[in-house]
């Protein structure tokens, strides 16, 4: 559709002789009409009005690019509807429940009574609770696991998992190592992970994860969750030797980081995908001043997080 202009209106025809001013007349029209065309087009093409609108709808101006244009299909490289483009969604987790088992509790000395007391793991009975370790300065292995835990609780409620603590330092002694397996099992965790740190023979350095047996006896049955404990211990060695840059351990496993064993009842009772973590050897100096570096926890913890990750993830 041709654009005549606001004020332009088309001259009538006359039914009268055509005379030599009436073709002069007819003559000059097309003239005006062009030349008026060609400054509307050409000498205002920059303005907003009529003019700048039949520019554009004639293919003189270019259009504004769209962002789906700049970028191809939309969304392609765009960050997710979190906002978050470096695989930390803090969705990714939704809905899984992850139980973390800070190992001893920094009152179990001052309650004897209590922690030596019996209890059956299934393939025979232990005490409730130890006391743990330390490192030769003092340093309590119960001190460590629970500030390691709450680090990890911390990092994977970021990405939107629920988690539990079978303690938070808000008990006097234990839980039973029945009662931690027992926590596990009634929140139907998705993965649980109890956090350790070893008491061996100086020189004797590394970390290792230990794995459920397959045990069926008394009230221990881990056939079903032995195979996705072993996944999930696989990952935790992975992503926990990334993180920290430590080695297996030196002294159990063989070099592997992984350890099989069926006298530990939080592992035995459990019926959810479950593994313990020796982070190092609280009593070799070199292990030592790792295990007792805030920094050094704090890459112990994202070890151990990405590993559950991978795990949920699949």
């Amino acid at each position: 559709m041709s654009y005549l202009g606001p004020e332009f209106e088309p001259v009538p025809q006359r039914r009268s002789r055509r005379g030599p001013f009436t073709v002069a007349l007819a003559a000059l029209v097309p003239a005006v009409l062009a030349g008026w065309l060609v400054y509307e087009v050409v000498g205002d093409s920059g303005g907003s009005g009529p003019s700048a609108q039949a520019a554009g709808a004639s293919g003189h101006s270019a259009a504004p690019s769209s962002p789906r244009a700049k970028g191809g299909a939309e969304g392609a490289g765009s960050p997710s509807a979190s906002g978050r483009t470096d695989g930390k969604d803090p969705d990714s987790l939704r809905g899984k429940v992850v139980v973390i088992d800070p190992g001893h509790n920094q009152g179990n000395f001052k309650h004897p009574t209590e922690i030596n007391r019996r209890v059956d793991i299934g393939t025979n009975s232990k005490e409730c609770d130890t006391t743990g370790t330390a490192t030769n300065a003092g340093y309590p292995e119960a001190r460590f696991t629970l500030d390691v835990s709450r680090r990890l609780r911390t990092l994977l409620e970021e990405r939107g998992a629920t988690v539990k603590l079978t303690h938070d330092g808000d008990r006097p002694w234990g839980p039973c190592v029945t009662e931690r397996a027992e926590i596990g099992n009634k929140a139907h965790a998705d993965a649980a992970l109890s956090i350790h740190a070893d008491g061996s023979a100086v020189g004797n350095r590394g970390f290792h994860v230990i794995l459920p047996d397959a045990v069926h006896s008394g009230t221990a049955d881990t056939r079903a969750i032995a195979g996705p404990s072993r996944d999930l211990g696989v990952d935790i060695k992975d992503g926990f030797a990334r993180a920290t840059g430590t080695a297996p351990s030196n002294y159990i496993g063989g070099g592997t980081g992984l350890d099989v064993r069926k006298d530990l009842g939080g592992l035995n009772l459990s019926t959810v995908p479950k593994v313990f973590i020796e982070c190092g050897n609280m009593r070799d100096s070199k292990d030592a001043a790792l295990l007792t570096s805030a920094a050094w926890r704090q890459k112990a913890a994202e070890g151990m997080s990405e590993g559950i990750v991978s795990f949920l993830r699949g």
